[in-house]
């Protein structure tokens, strides 16, 4: 299923980071669909757990996928239906706020707000 080439520029978890991702965009995996554990796909590609382990965190830190305790890695729902869903509900959330009274710039201060801890 992975190709990883063990001379290449691209670091070997990149690889496998940019695999599982172009899969799932192109639907060779898909929502709900079991990744190989951690230690069978280093076992299967003969590398360090810990590169696997790596590239599954990014995957999951960014939507791609998802991990059930004892039960293994998931694909995660398709991305971009959730991006549209999630758009939905920033907009009625803002509809609602506006109507409660809430100015733009009172929305955009919220915004900083947010961004700002997200810095810390």
């Amino acid at each position: 299923m992975f190709l990883i080439n063990l001379q290449g520029k691209e670091s070997i978890y990149e690889q496998i980071r940019s695999q599982i991702e172009k899969f799932i965009k192109t639907g060779i995996l898909k929502p709900g669909d079991k990744l190989p554990s951690v230690r069978n796909l280093a076992e299967d590609l003969g590398i360090n757990p810990n590169t696997v382990m790596k590239a599954y965190q990014e995957l999951e830190k960014n939507g791609y996928i998802y991990t059930l305790n004892k039960k293994g890695v998931f694909v995660a729902e398709d991305l971009k239906a959730k991006q549209k869903k999630n758009k939905r509900d920033a907009v009625l959330m803002i509809d609602t706020l506006k109507s409660e009274g809430f100015t733009k710039k009172d929305l955009l201060k919220i915004l900083d707000e947010v961004y700002e801890k997200e810095k810390k």
